[in-house]
């Protein structure tokens, strides 16, 4: 009886895990769209209900799932407005009009400008400006993936320096912003598709190959072109062979009265 029922609690828990696996991805994705449509929903639910006063409680307008619908095809046509209106001229020139009055509010302009700054960062095509890299963190020796957004200088020395946003795993939204020199920093060949993907699923998709390491440099010359080097291994039985020959020949002269014995001769 007790060897069925933990059969049977094996098998349940093999199903569970094995459902877990399967629909987990799923589950993700739906949390993650749900996230979004509730966020554009609640920025266009507003103008719904204002759009629904006219109409009778029965009438479509009313009805919970359809302000929803309705609310977040507006806030998409909303954006898409936004985007083709400052794709013109005009619509540039009313942007920045826009941009001058929120830099005369005290704290305003200081998140305004640092997410623009983030999001055109993040969104540029320059590939320079949003290069992957690794950089030790939070411990000497353990790498931790980040985005080189900026590049300073060391007031001091003239260093580079190089800002780092290491973002969490899991959760990439939450990150933190490093400054280390830029000897510290090692340079990888991952996109930022690559990068996203390692941090969203903890590792689990992640390439075969990563620049771990920093590459060695060569020794260089003054023009900038490497030197070559050459190792040499120097073998102990062909030293000891040379070392008797030189005494059998020291031996040989010193007969013939050309050199003392070696045992006469100081070392």
């Amino acid at each position: 009886m007790n060897s069925e029922l933990s059969s049977i609690l094996r098998g349940m828990q093999r199903n569970v895990l094995r459902g877990v696996i399967t629909a987990g991805p799923l589950f993700v994705t739906w949390l993650v769209f749900s996230f979004i449509l509730g966020v554009l929903a609640n920025a266009g639910l507003p103008l719904v209900k204002v759009l629904a006063l006219p109409f009778s409680t029965d009438s479509w307008m009313n009805q919970r799932w359809f302000q929803y619908f309705l609310s977040v095809l507006l806030t998409v046509v909303l954006f898409y407005l936004v985007g083709r209106i400052t794709s013109q001229v005009v619509g540039r020139q009313m942007l920045a009009l826009f941009e001058a009055s929120l830099e005369r509010l005290p704290l305003v302009n200081k998140i305004y400008a640092s997410v623009r700054q983030l999001i055109e960062t993040l969104t540029s095509k320059n590939p320079s400006s949003k290069r992957v890299v690794l950089i030790d963190f939070p411990l000497s020796g353990q790498k931790s993936i980040g985005f080189l957004t900026h590049m300073i200088a060391d007031a001091a020395t003239g260093a580079p320096v190089a800002a780092v946003l290491v973002p969490q795993a899991i959760n990439p939204s939450s990150a933190f912003l490093q400054f280390v020199p830029m000897e510290m920093v090692t340079e990888t060949d991952l996109t930022m598709e690559q990068a996203m993907s390692m941090l969203l699923t903890g590792g689990a998709v992640c390439p075969e190959v990563i620049h771990y390491s920093a590459p060695v440099s060569s020794p260089g010359k003054g023009d900038g072109s490497t030197v070559g080097v050459t190792f040499s291994v120097e073998d102990a039985s062909a030293a000891d062979k040379d070392k008797n020959c030189r005494k059998e020949l020291e031996n040989s002269l010193a007969v013939n009265g050309g050199l003392p014995p070696a045992s006469d001769r100081p070392p």
